[in-house]
């Protein structure tokens, strides 16, 4: 799981061009958005779209549960470690 919150952080600093940030200084755990990474709405989709094109996982913008899912690298993770298998 490890690996995958690496690639995650990669994927969020290539996909939303966020040039001043290293893997290092997003924490798994952290929020994403508000006081946090400082993300909004529109890096959600731009994430979402990322997501489904490296990891073919598709997050339902109108699932209850995708604030939850977008809520850290952790839960990134294990959402789309879930679907994968399923």
């Amino acid at each position: 799981m490890e690996q995958l919150h690496t690639e995650l952080k990669k994927l969020i600093i290539d996909a939303l061009y966020l040039e001043d940030i290293s893997v290092d200084d997003i924490e798994a755990d952290a929020p994403l958005f508000g006081e946090g990474l400082g993300l909004d709405s529109i890096d959600a989709l731009e994430l979402g779209l990322a997501i489904k094109k490296k990891y073919n996982v598709v997050i339902d913008a109108d699932d209850t549960q995708t604030r939850d899912h977008f809520a850290s690298v952790a839960n990134l993770a294990k959402y789309i470690s879930a679907s994968k298998v399923s």
